[in-house]
């Protein structure tokens, strides 16, 4: 073999083992830019005071994909979330939101569907399954609470009057009270004056032992006066009867 037609071989295979190489390159390139599961993730969030179960799509190559939520139970389906929603992915990341009043430790399934052109990339759920947190959404502490009218008595005595102890209601203030005015079908008339007494006033008495001095000790002065005087008529009753017997 000429040395043109051994140069020309070296090179024919050259050329085709760069060809594979770079068809090698140009497959490896496109499996990883095609849309896959693992660019997609799930996680159970509060939004203010509601619960949201939020998807988000990494997927560089923007295929679209249709995104469904489900609370699962012991396993199974036990209702779907709302309804399927479509995102298209970025390399940064792109989000969609499911309104959804999640429990403590619930669990939900995420599926996710990306078909481009005729072709199925994705057909399959974000593993594993989304478990919400042990603690539920605060509560709204802004809201106005609602001011129920208690059915408890009042413990306030009622001001109308015991049929046990009748009591007359007094009149309101600024009223003025009638006086009662005499009955016409009595017939009585009015009581005549008493006729006046000889009897000393009271004030007439009063004056009268202010002068003779009731109201002073004179009452004690005139008992031990008495006594004085009984005791002295005595001593002199004695001594007579003893002067007479010694005259005999």
């Amino acid at each position: 073999m000429s040395l043109s037609r051994r140069t020309a071989a070296r090179s024919v295979r050259m050329l085709g083992v760069t060809a594979a190489s770079a068809a090698l390159a140009l497959s490896a390139s496109g499996t990883a830019l095609a849309c896959d599961i693992t660019e997609f993730s799930a996680a159970a969030a509060c939004d203010g005071t509601k619960g949201v179960i939020t998807v988000t799509d990494k997927d560089a190559t923007h295929v679209p994909a249709v995104v469904t939520v489900f609370l699962e139970n012991n396993g199974a389906d036990l209702r779907q979330v709302g309804k399927e929603q479509t995102v298209t992915g970025s390399k940064k990341g792109v989000a969609v939101s499911f309104a959804e009043d999640w429990e403590p430790n619930a669990e939900y399934r995420v599926h996710v569907v990306a078909v481009k052109g005729k072709k199925t990339l994705v057909d399959a759920d974000i593993t594993p399954n989304v478990t919400t947190p042990s603690k539920a959404c605060a509560a709204d502490d802004t809201s106005i609470p609602t001011t129920t009218p208690s059915s408890t008595p009042s413990s306030t005595p009622s001001s109308t009057p015991s049929s046990s102890s009748p009591q007359t209601a007094a009149p309101p203030a600024g009223t003025a009270t009638p006086s009662p005015s005499p009955s016409d079908s009595s017939g009585d008339t009015a009581a005549p004056p008493a006729p006046a007494s000889n009897a000393p006033s009271p004030a007439a008495q009063e004056s009268n032992l202010a002068e003779t001095g009731a109201n002073s000790n004179t009452g004690l002065i005139v008992g031990i006066a008495a006594v004085l005087v009984v005791v002295g008529g005595g001593a002199v009753f004695f001594g007579m009867r003893r002067r007479g017997a010694s005259h005999r």
